[in-house]
């Protein structure tokens, strides 16, 4: 059977990927004041034995006031540092698979409560609650608390932020770099025209609301190594009529390449409480289409791709370059394995798990070492080689 798509291997600038398969980042809302737990070593450390390409970590704040919930991890100081780095620890002690961050801030979709209770925001002068910022003064949904309207300040700080995470990110070995600029959170409130009614530079045209954004991009760019890949995640449309869509995308992206990027996620909505949205199965593959035809850096789709035939679909009919899992390996870590099985491919398992292979599947399973020795060595100086 000739190799399936799903399962050739990728370059990103010098990072290799064995396969078209990324986890996607997935809140866990388990931090503690920013920093990783135990939760996070066994929810990430599972996930790094699934045969997956790489290994996405959930949304993290470049500053407390950029949560989301008062639970999300951050990496904005050397505590949540040391944190995030006990946990790169015992995980990469035995897998070898690539790790990144999606770095993030909020706006004004920040300082609510944690899913399971409800998720609704928290007002400033409640526990666990901060006051939210945001391009302008305009709340997520009614009723809610409006945040405050960045001035330059506000923006220079958050910039930095972002690029001073990004170094961070560095000194913990990660091998590459996701910006959130997707689902509402603050960089996409500054490229919709129904969260950003800015009146200075940075509002109005497509170009004045795509600048912040840009300016992230630039700033992180920067001050993550050169060799090491820095990408985007977007939301191609908002789904309200007036809102952010394709076209405005496909500019963005094209803006985004021309400044280095090195692969765009492409999602879609959480800006507008109002959003209308038909979902199905590959709801969101043909934005990846038109992005994809319209930029030469990898594209990801991602959006309800449960199906490995689905899934070699999209990357063997050239809809994108990767496809992305969320809560579909949540609910089956092992999804990897099953889309090896079914189409007749080989994926990466620890060797301790290599006496599961079915009878009937003798060529299913690979092993490197992976699992026998760690695959960084700490430098004196806190760094990972």
């Amino acid at each position: 059977m000739p190799q399936p798509v799903l399962f050739t291997p990728l370059k990103a600038r010098h990072l290799e990927l064995a396969n078209r398969i990324a986890i996607a980042p997935m809140c866990q809302y388990s931090a503690e004041n920013g920093r990783m737990t135990d939760w996070h070593t066994i929810h990430l450390g599972q996930l790094a034995l699934s045969g997956a390409a790489l290994l996405t970590i959930e949304a993290s704040a470049v500053l407390p006031e950029g949560r989301i919930t008062h639970a999300d991890v951050g990496l904005w100081d050397d505590d949540t540092e040391a944190a995030m780095r006990r946990t790169l620890d015992a995980v990469r002690g035995w897998s070898t698979m690539p790790i990144g961050i999606q770095l993030a801030h909020a706006g004004r979709k920040a300082s609510t409560n944690v899913p399971w209770v409800g998720g609704k925001q928290i007002a400033p002068d409640a526990p666990h609650g901060w006051q939210t910022v945001a391009p302008s003064a305009l709340p997520y949904a009614e009723g809610e608390h409006p945040p405050t309207a960045l001035d330059r300040q506000g923006m220079d700080r958050i910039r930095d932020a972002f690029a001073d995470a990004a170094r961070r990110s560095a000194r913990l070995g990660l091998d590459f770099v996701q910006i959130h600029a997707a689902h509402g959170y603050l960089l996409h409130q500054f490229l919709s025209p129904l969260s950003n009614q800015r009146t200075d530079d940075y509002g109005g045209s497509l170009d004045n609301r795509m600048r912040f954004p840009l300016e992230v991009f630039d700033a992180v760019r920067a001050a993550f190594p050169a060799d090491k890949p820095v990408t985007v995640r977007v939301s191609a449309e908002d789904w309200v009529d007036g809102g952010w869509d394709t076209e405005q995308t496909i500019a963005f992206a094209r803006a985004l390449e021309a400044r280095g990027c090195d692969a765009i996620h492409v999602s879609s909505a959480g800006l507008h409480e109002k959003q209308k949205i038909t979902v199905a199965p590959g709801y969101q593959v043909p934005f990846a289409r038109a992005i994809k035809a319209a930029v030469s850096m990898p594209v990801v789709a991602v959006g309800l791709i449960t199906d490995p035939h689905h899934a070699e679909a999209i990357v063997a009919n050239g809809d994108a370059d990767m496809i992305a899992l969320a809560r579909g390996i949540l609910y089956d870590p092992r999804w990897p394995w099953h889309a090896a099985a079914t189409l007749g491919a080989s994926v990466l398992a620890p060797k301790q798990y290599l006496r599961c292979q079915p009878s009937g599947l003798r060529d299913l399973f690979t092993n490197d070492g992976a699992s026998a020795s760690p695959h960084w060595t700490r430098t004196d100086d806190g760094r990972y080689v």
